[in-house]
């Protein structure tokens, strides 16, 4: 195989396994997050209202937050806001959602759950 046909094969690959974040999403809509540390010594929760619109996760007031719905329900989401870091993944369904977490503040390494309510 040609580095060429190597290159065709995985680029394809990786557009039909891409997230299916575009068009009409069965999440869109408000979400409440709350996130709850159970390792570490950052703050115990964290609390806030993301919005999804095409799969796509947004926050009004964080520049630096990324998230994508797929239609499955799959959710993966990162922020960060000055020295704090975070990523997580879990599952949404038609009116609530889960998963788990992990991240930083300064040297403080964190993890945790999370769950959602749609509003």
């Amino acid at each position: 195989m040609t580095k060429r046909s190597l290159m065709i094969t995985a680029t394809s690959c990786f557009i039909a396994f891409a997230p299916a974040a575009y068009g009409r999403s069965a999440y869109d809509g408000s979400w409440d997050l709350v996130f709850v540390t159970q390792r570490g010594t950052c703050d115990s929760s964290y609390s806030f209202t993301v919005d999804v619109t095409n799969g796509i996760v947004t926050h009004p007031n964080l520049v630096k937050f990324r998230g994508y719905v797929a239609r499955s329900g799959a959710v993966r989401a990162s922020v960060t806001v000055q020295d704090k870091v975070a990523a997580g993944a879990g599952k949404l369904f038609a009116t609530s959602g889960r998963g788990t977490w992990s991240g930083h503040s300064g040297m403080a390494r964190c993890s945790g759950y999370w769950t959602a309510r749609r509003n």
